[in-house]
């Protein structure tokens, strides 16, 4: 008798769907793209949707019975699906659509495993809801690809962290603030104001006197800081825990051991308030400190 083969894991479903959004993302990088106006300033392009519905075309394959939201095309499937998966095929559009590298293809099932890929990096975060990885391809620029494959931070030693080129493998994602490098993200809405503004955390003496500010406009970001690329991201914003842009970060950080909250210190979640997501608890202490400060300290 022939076994059949073992149905994929939902941890190796997100990998393959934002793999699969990816090469989308990468193959039509430099062309030129269409542009979906969603008012406000916001766009989405071909290549948002081209992704999407690759991603979606893996994960039905999968788990024909699961529903799909997508940044794109909303929800899809069944009405009463028990299990959902969120779907940000683009994050980073505008960077993308003017020639940036700094864009994430984010995949997540609601409460479970999870999926950041980036798209030139060739890497691939990943969490099964309680352990979290990397993966990373060390195959150059074959196939046309585009950026420097296989590379990311290692450990420096005496120099400290430093970008390197490794080989095709893998490893645990291992939260640290050494870098002191923090991302905030400046894109609106910003619902948290007058009482919290991310541009004032930037102008506080305190926070450039213990980090160095980053501002990359992609959730790309927080899997840096599972990996510990980052000391620390923050946003503002309402309950990020289900949004398509933020849950697959969120998930990788939690499994890595990072510091997760929202900008008021509460947990994550139908009641909380933005993200602030630490490498350690003493960043995230600090991070806090300035942030119920409040505004521009000279």
């Amino acid at each position: 008798m022939i076994d059949a083969p073992a149905s994929p894991t939902d941890t190796e479903v997100a990998a393959a769907a934002a793999l699969a959004g990816a090469e989308i993302v990468r193959a039509r990088y430099g062309r030129r793209h269409s542009r979906i106006d969603k008012g406000a300033g916001d766009f989405a392009t071909d290549v948002d949707v081209a992704a999407e519905e690759a991603i979606l075309d893996v994960i039905r394959g999968a788990r024909p019975g699961d529903a799909v939201h997508g940044e794109e095309g909303g929800r899809r499937g069944a009405v009463d699906a028990v299990r959902e998966w969120l779907v940000d095929p683009l994050c980073g559009t505008l960077n993308y659509a003017t020639g940036s590298h700094l864009v994430a293809v984010n995949v997540a099932l609601r409460y479970g495993p999870a999926a950041v890929a980036d798209p030139f990096s060739g890497e691939v975060f990943l969490t099964d809801g309680e352990t979290s990885w990397v993966r990373y391809d060390g195959d150059g620029d074959r196939q046309g690809r585009t950026g420097l494959r296989g590379l990311r931070v290692a450990d420096g030693h005496d120099s400290g962290p430093v970008a390197r080129r490794l080989p095709a493998g893998e490893e645990q994602l291992a939260p640290t603030a050494d870098t002191r490098l923090v991302d905030v993200n400046l894109d609106p809405p910003f619902p948290g104001a007058p009482a919290f503004r991310a541009v004032d955390l930037l102008a506080h003496s305190g926070f450039v006197e213990h980090f160095r500010p980053r501002v990359v406009s992609t959730t790309l970001a927080l899997a840096w800081v599972a990996a510990g690329r980052r000391a620390a991201y923050v946003t503002d914003g309402g309950d990020l825990s289900g949004s398509v842009h933020f849950a697959a970060g969120i998930a990788l950080c939690r499994a890595a051991g990072c510091v997760v909250t929202g900008v008021d210190g509460g947990p994550v979640g139908p009641e909380g308030r933005g993200l602030v997501v630490a490498a350690d608890a003493e960043t995230h202490g600090l991070l806090m400190s300035l942030i119920r400060g409040g505004g521009r300290s000279a």
